[in-house]
């Protein structure tokens, strides 16, 4: 426990150090956001902030993870940066292309989802063929507790399992320090359950170092933003929880413990389902649900705080599911 508080410490401290050291360079490089012109009009003024953000926390997360692996403290926490670092680089080409075109659109989807097939498949093939993880995942929730060996299953389940928490969680990237925040609650969720309940040092340090470092981003990512994480630290997020859950075997409790990125990826989807069913009609005033909340006048501050909570609570239910 102590050198878990020292992790989380120094992962933070090494952001709130990197923060300062990355946002002018960004500026001078003119990496700014591209504000969509689909989106709310009080949005318009972050054109211009600082994206690519996500490399504040994911420096300090390789730097004392490499530390925890060479001190054999974490023995599985390089799959746990692959996938992370991985999906974060898939991230960076995406922000990169956009900043290049000065366009909301980057790497077309199938791009971008090819490279983190590619990424997912690497990562659970490695987990499939090591005899100390195997293929079991365990389903504990609202009273079940049960066993399943996947088997030759286990690859493309997992697959999906790293793809939907990634491209759920980038939804959630729509607002100062919503992703951020809602992120950090849920890897100190991985980290007291890897404690507590299915013992897994890699799994706790790993999230206790990201955890560390996503609120040392939070002092520059809370509203109103200095800087963004763009698609290189939402993608890496989405990867790193995802592999989490994985490691633990229980990706199941994700759509508890996440179950704000579930509403916000089912509000775009119904969206777009009623949307074309009614020739025109919304459902909501916008999706993802977070701007709908924006345009019926609660402030960004309110729907941040609003979300946060909600995810504590979801959080919450996802651990007494996994104890009684």
């Amino acid at each position: 426990m102590t050198v878990a508080i020292v992790v989380f410490l120094s992962t933070f401290a090494l952001a709130a150090l990197f923060g300062p050291i990355y946002i002018p360079i960004l500026r001078r490089l003119k990496f700014g956001q591209t504000v969509r012109d689909d989106g709310p009009a009080t949005h318009y003024k972050k054109t211009g902030t600082p994206t690519i953000g996500g490399l504040v926390f994911l420096t300090p997360l390789v730097i004392v993870g490499l530390v925890l692996h060479y001190n054999g403290k974490a023995p599985e926490i390089l799959p746990l940066l692959f996938v992370t670092i991985g999906f974060g680089f898939v991230g960076f080409l995406d922000d990169f292309i956009k900043i290049v075109k000065k366009s909301k659109d980057g790497l077309l989807s199938y791009q971008k989802m090819s490279l983190l097939f590619i990424v997912s498949l690497i990562f659970t093939y490695y987990i499939n063929n090591n005899a100390d993880l195997g293929t079991v995942i365990n389903i504990d929730l609202f009273g079940l507790h049960t066993e399943f060996d996947l088997g030759y299953a286990f690859i493309p389940f997992s697959i999906l399992v790293l793809l939907s928490t990634t491209n759920t969680l980038n939804l959630t990237d729509g607002l100062d320090g919503l992703c951020a925040g809602t992120s950090f609650i849920i890897l100190m969720f991985f980290a007291l359950v890897s404690i507590l309940v299915e013992k897994n040092n890699s799994v706790m340090y790993f999230s206790t170092a990201l955890a560390g470092g996503v609120l040392g981003f939070l002092l520059f990512n809370y509203n109103p933003a200095r800087l963004f994480m763009g698609d290189t630290g939402a993608l890496a997020l989405g990867g790193a929880i995802g592999a989490c859950a994985i490691l633990l075997k229980m990706p199941t409790i994700l759509l508890v413990a996440g179950l704000l990125f579930v509403i916000e990826a089912l509000s775009v989807i119904l969206q777009i389902s009623f949307f074309k069913l009614t020739k025109g009609k919304r459902l909501f005033k916008m999706a993802p649900i977070h701007h709908h909340f924006e345009l019926k006048g609660w402030s960004e501050i309110k729907v941040v705080y609003v979300f946060w909570a909600f995810t504590l609570i979801c959080c919450i239910a996802a651990y007494i599911c996994l104890v009684i």
